[in-house]
């Protein structure tokens, strides 16, 4: 996938948009974003593993940890953040 691909995956989910905001700031746990964000936590947990999917974000704790999970950004979701800023798409 290009660059181009993984903007318009991002944009196309306003979820996906949402998450990747705010670990474009810093790190945070799914009930961070749900509650920041104004949205349901099932939608950012099924947010945070779509962009996990495509490479944009990782998993910062253990696979094994049930709650608590903290996600951040990584350098593609960065690059794939910065161009969504930088063209306006968000």
């Amino acid at each position: 996938m290009n660059d181009w691909d993984e903007v318009s995956y991002v944009i196309s989910s306003r979820y996906r948009v949402l998450a990747l905001r705010r670990l474009a700031e810093s790190p945070a746990t799914p009930s961070q974003i749900a509650r920041e964000g104004e949205c349901s936590i099932a939608h950012a947990s099924r947010a945070l593993q779509e962009l996990r999917d495509h490479g944009l974000v990782d998993l910062l704790v253990s696979e094994s940890r049930q709650k608590g999970r903290v996600y951040g950004v990584t350098d593609q979701g960065r690059a794939t953040w910065d161009t969504i800023e930088k063209e306006n798409l968000a």
